[in-house]
Formats: C-alpha cells, structure tokens, sequence
C-alpha cells in the first residue's frame, strides 16, 4: 500500500441487536464502502484489494457471528494502526433487557444460540452474558455507543457526528442522561450532579430544559452548580492531555440528574462549550431526543 494513500477505516462492532446495521447506513449514506459481517483474516486482503491506492473510505461491521476467529480482530487492528491507516472503533452496546425486549420484538434468534435451544428469556439472558465476555477486549479498545434508549435516527446522527471528528486527534463527547432511566453504558466518566439545586421545583421552569434562558439564568445563580462545573473541568484539563498521549480518539463525560432534563443538560451544555477551543467536542442529551 503506498504511502500517502491509506484508505480510512471504521470497524463496527458489538452487541447482537444493538443496531449495527443502522450504523452501517449512516456511514453508507456518508460516502463508505460498508461490509457486513466480514471474516477477521480476510480483512486485510479486503483492505488491500478495495483500496488500490484510491484511498477509499471502508466501513466493516464484525461481531460473534464471526466464531472463532474473532480473537485474531484486537491484534489485526493494531497491526492496520501501525500501518498508518486511518482506524476508528465504534462498539455499540445495549442493557440486557433492551437487548431481551429487541429479540422478542423481531423473533430473531440469537447468533450465539445452540441447535434446539429456546430463546426463553432466561436462556437468552445467559448468551448475551456469554456474548459480553467474547466481546469485551473490542469494547474496551473502541469507542462506546449505549443505544438503549436511542431511536434509529438519533443513532444514524451519533454515527454520522463521530466520523466527521478529526481523526487525528481526540474528541470529547459529553453527554446527559436520566438516573431514573438507568446509567449510560458509554461513559468513561460518570458525574451524579443530582444534589444541586433543581429547577423542576420551580413551576415556571419545569417544562423547559437546560439549554433555555430562564434555566440557564436559573442555574448560573447558584454557587453550588457553579463549583461543580469548576471542579469537573479541572478534573477533565488534569487528565485529558494524558489520555491523549495514551492515543485514545474518544472520551466520554456523561453527567446525570434525576430528569436528565435541567442540570445535566446545562452542564454539558456549559463544559462543551468551555472545552470547544481546547478540544473537538460533541454533546449528546439523552433524555432530550436528540444530540
């Protein structure tokens, strides 16, 4: 492959029914050449024979489907890395009982399902386990999307914003969530902000969210929230230069109040900005439906 014209890759993988082939449509209607399900040891050749030079943008999706070759994908990735070729790593996960419930819903059989064996709820709790243990090696070296309480287009566009990030250098997602909906699995930072003072108790702005003025105003009145966003960037400006020297492309600062609506939505809001001239960020609100 000459040098200069090393294709730009993006490997999907993760949780059965997590919505791979929805992130294979985004990045198809983004300008990829996408595969599914294609083998670890053909994956190579498949770069070589595609790219011809063209430096073409590639889209593979690999999962558990793949059998036992899948232990060779860590170690073939690191070797595409070492070869200058643009890689980025995309694991999309899921809890358990949005991955039971999705199963149920399609009447599909699990990848990993034995001949004979039913899909009972039990039993399929059993091979998503086993399914997680296959799969942690790739989940801990990509970056972690928790499409759980996602719809498809908010998926498509979360896709869509992670590839156009530079590819070079490292991104910073911050994202809001809903501790009464459940933990976000895609965090590698995690912030309860639950104990600041919470504008729901005010009539007048409980139905609007933290990217509107009145909250804002709300918020910016209290020394509490004010140290909180002091302290979190402090923590963020310690470690950040660190991780990126480690070569990670993704970090993500998920910080979660009772609703996701008001205090997590201004701090990401606040923090993404304060960050925006230091880093690439993105921002993500999960309770509010879209990125």
């Amino acid at each position: 492959m000459r040098k200069g014209t090393e294709p730009e890759l993006v490997v999907i993988t993760g949780m059965s029914g997590s919505g791979k082939s929805i992130a294979l449509h985004a990045l198809e209607d983004s300008g990829y050449f996408c595969v599914d399900n294609l083998p670890p040891e053909l994956l190579e050749p498949f770069i070589e024979l595609e790219d011809q030079g063209r430096g073409r943008k590639i889209a593979i999706a690999v999962d558990v489907r793949s059998g036992r070759s899948l232990p060779q994908l860590p170690l073939l990735l690191h070797s595409l890395r070492d070869r200058g070729i643009q890689l980025r790593q995309i694991f999309l996960d899921a809890n358990d009982q949005t991955l039971v419930r999705r199963f149920s819903e399609t009447r599909r059989r699990h990848p990993l399902s034995q001949p004979g064996e039913a899909d009972i709820q039990q039993a399929l709790l059993q091979t998503i386990m086993r399914e997680r243990e296959l799969l942690t090696d790739l989940r801990d070296r990509s970056h972690v999307i928790d499409t759980s309480y996602l719809r498809p287009a908010q998926l498509l566009a979360c896709v869509k914003e992670l590839i156009s990030a530079p590819a070079s250098h490292l991104t910073l997602v911050f994202e809001s969530f809903a501790f009464k909906r459940g933990i976000t699995l895609d965090a590698d930072y995690m912030f309860d902000v639950r104990m600041l003072p919470n504008p729901h108790y005010e009539p007048e702005l409980r139905p609007l969210t933290g990217r509107d003025q009145p909250v804002i105003d709300y918020l910016r009145q209290q020394p509490e929230v004010a140290l909180m966003q002091e302290q979190i960037a402090h923590f963020l400006r310690t470690w950040l230069p660190a991780l990126a020297r480690d070569h990670r492309s993704y970090v993500t600062v998920a910080i979660g109040c009772t609703g996701g609506q008001h205090r997590s939505v201004y701090l990401v809001e606040q923090l993404a900005a304060e960050f925006s001239s230091e880093w690439f960020t993105l921002r993500r609100h999960r309770e509010l439906g879209e990125n």
